[in-house]
């Protein structure tokens, strides 16, 4: 458990590397024979659950700040492979695996084995791939042969397995068309596409509806470097909006990362946003309520949250929908979160409002969910009083050094 002091929010620190820009490139270098170099990587949880699934399937990994990736020209085909607890890897893996195994049990831990997997069954069986999952969840036995081919998706709950497929079925011996409705996360499909072009594979889309993929491509090997992470450098740019100026190097504005979205969020809340070459810069001012579509960038809403309590006025925020399969019912654990420390919210369909006011510091219980124990922390340097959080260590998932990295902007951090 941590508590969180409250204060002034002002300094500057790196950014973390991205864990879905790294994980994206971990398995394209898995499928591109020969050797990866991967500049700036990610060393959250879920980055090693990707660097492990390579490991499982023969491929070296070597290096810190620098990786080496070796595909040799033949894998190995373990009975196993397990993806930790991330979600992606669970979702972006069973396709790829078609392609590299023809019998292969797919495992999780923690909270992953209570994530839905079964809406991935009919489209892999569609495409000669049978995977058997126990009650819709993990683990799941896959055996079967990837081939090309048409077929539809519904892209509403996760746009994780489509990631996996476009990655998968370049290496189809046949052409293939995948129709997408109702597609979320489009941001992350572009992420995807980026990262395979880097790698020498393409795929066109027409308004990401259908996606056409050209069969019998071949991922050629590259250097890469993993970008700054969004996701979690929105914190601390809130943290500066909310009481402070913070400064975040290392994120790049043409970034296909969905989460850079938290910078239109900071302005319509009043706080002013600065740029330069290698840098982002959130200035505190007095903050008004905003509203926000978070549909695509679902991830957002726990920095939202924080920034929202913090502004005169009730906020909306669009999206709660995208929130029931994350390391928790994030949506409620918001909510609680909120409630704990006085601030009052609302659901309503698809929308919750959050009425900013004073915030009376107390405790928060993370759920084991790496993104409320980050949302805590920022809730804390503006509160009354400090807020204690259980189980911040879920933050390794995504963040490994964030509370660490909250001395660098002037926040005093205890264990207790």
């Amino acid at each position: 458990m941590q508590r969180v002091i409250p204060g002034k929010y002002i300094g500057q620190a790196k950014s973390n590397s991205s864990k879905s820009m790294m994980q994206r490139a971990v398995a394209s270098a898995i499928l591109a024979e020969g050797i990866t170099i991967i500049n700036n990587p990610c060393k959250s949880d879920d980055s090693k659950a990707a660097l492990d699934v390579a490991r499982s399937l023969g491929v070296l990994v070597s290096g810190d700040s620098t990786l080496t990736i070796t595909r040799k020209p033949e894998l190995l085909t373990p009975k196993e492979i397990t993806c930790g607890e991330s979600g992606f890897c669970a979702r972006l893996f069973p396709p790829l695996l078609g392609v590299i195994c023809d019998n292969i049990k797919i495992n999780g831990k923690g909270t992953l084995t209570k994530r839905p997997m079964d809406f991935m069954v009919q489209p892999l069986h569609e495409l000669g791939v049978e995977y058997a999952l126990s009650n819709g969840k993990l683990p799941g036995q896959l055996s079967g042969a990837l081939k090309g081919g048409n077929i539809v998706i519904d892209g509403s709950i996760t746009s994780q397995f489509l990631s996996g497929l476009l990655m998968a079925l370049v290496k189809a011996k046949e052409d293939s068309i995948v129709q997408v409705a109702n597609l979320k996360s489009k941001g992350y499909i572009d992420l995807t596409l980026d990262v395979m072009s880097k790698f020498g594979v393409n795929v066109e889309h027409q308004n990401y509806k259908d996606f056409h993929i050209p069969g019998n491509q071949n991922y050629t090997p590259c250097e890469l470097t993993i970008e700054g992470d969004w996701s979690g450098a929105g914190f601390h740019l809130v943290g500066g909006a909310i009481n402070g100026r913070a400064t975040v190097k290392g994120l790049q504005l043409e970034s296909k990362q969905p989460d850079k979205e938290i910078l239109k969020a900071i302005r319509l809340a009043g706080a002013s946003i600065s740029t330069s070459a290698d840098s982002i810069t959130a200035t505190g001012r007095t903050l008004q309520s905003f509203d926000l579509d978070a549909t695509d960038c679902p991830d957002l809403f726990p920095p939202l949250a924080a920034l929202a309590a913090n502004c005169n006025g009730t906020s909306r925020i669009n999206g709660v929908n995208r929130l029931f399969s994350k390391e928790s019912n994030r949506a409620e654990s918001i909510m609680s979160a909120l409630s704990n420390v006085g601030i009052q919210t609302q659901l309503k369909e698809n929308t919750m409002y959050i009425a900013g006011g004073e915030i009376s510091g107390g405790s928060i219980d993370s759920k084991n969910d790496h993104r409320i124990a980050m949302m805590g922390a920022i809730l804390a340097i503006n509160a009354k009083q400090p807020i204690e959080i259980s189980n911040t260590s879920s933050v390794n998932k995504s963040y490994r050094d964030f509370f660490q990295t909250l001395a660098q902007f002037g926040i005093q951090v205890e264990t207790c």
